[in-house]
């Protein structure tokens, strides 16, 4: 039936937000997985102010250690503690310490959060992209939730003994130098891949792999379920478009 004349289609703010809620998610997530990468920029360029801001804007949601967070225009993309110039105690008191500490000239800026994070809210924005392209050819549909554990596990693992680890020290704890690793593969492998948080080391792969598998199992659980509730909410003000439409027919023909 072709629209009444003197309808014009006012979509309410739900109506626009169940239409493209995945590109509104994908515009302001993005934009808070980008600007924790502008702190090290605005401390180069001088405006400490701003990166100061970002920083402790972050800090709530991070623990933002240096020692395991990437750095711009300095030397390296990540150091060891060792590296760092922290008056470390070897206990996890040191984590205030790491945590405040910001960088400087030499070494460059950190990045507004930590590498686990980078890894873990950017695999979340990725697969939405994906899952973006893919809903234009077909209808994507959840994974289950026994997939759902299953993925979740590396992070529940990874972070559970970080923590656990990172309580009696952050420079000695056994997910630190990970001996028992060594121990298991024979030290096959070099020291820089068992010790510490560098990049190349099985911590930071361990972290790449489990934020993945988080942003995997988060995306392709939850979006097809919020895209079956937005399609439902879109369809029902269709429904009560072609309803007020009819009925303006209906009143010019009586």
């Amino acid at each position: 039936m072709a629209q009444h004349p003197i309808i014009r289609r006012k979509r309410s703010f739900n109506e626009r937000i169940s239409k493209h809620w995945l590109a509104v998610f994908l515009v302001m997530f993005g934009l808070w997985n980008v600007v924790p990468f502008f702190a090290p920029v605005l401390m180069k360029v001088g405006w400490e102010g701003g990166g100061k801001a970002i920083y402790t804007g972050y800090a709530p949601f991070c623990h933002q250690m240096a020692q395991r967070s990437f750095f711009f225009f300095g030397e390296k993309t990540m150091y060891g503690a060792d590296e760092l110039p922290v008056a470390a105690s070897g206990t996890n008191a040191d984590a205030l310490l790491f945590r405040r500490y910001q960088g400087d000239e030499q070494l460059g800026w950190k990045v507004a959060w930590s590498d686990r994070m980078v890894y873990m809210y950017g695999s979340i924005w990725l697969m939405a992209l994906g899952y973006a392209i893919l809903r234009r050819y077909r209808q994507p549909r959840p994974i289950s939730l026994l997939w759902f554990g299953i993925l979740l596990l590396p992070m529940l693992i990874d972070g559970g003994t970080h923590a656990l680890s990172d309580f009696s020290s952050l420079t000695e704890g056994f997910r630190y130098t990970n001996d028992w690793l060594a121990a298991l593969t024979g030290n096959r492998l070099t020291e820089d891949f068992y010790v510490g948080d560098g990049l190349g080391s099985f911590n930071a792969w361990m972290r790449l792999l489990s934020g993945v598998a988080f942003g995997f199992a988060f995306v392709w659980l939850a979006f097809p379920y919020i895209d079956h509730r937005m399609q439902s909410i879109e369809q029902r003000y269709a429904r009560l478009d072609e309803l007020k439409q009819r009925h303006l027919a209906a009143k010019d023909q009586a």
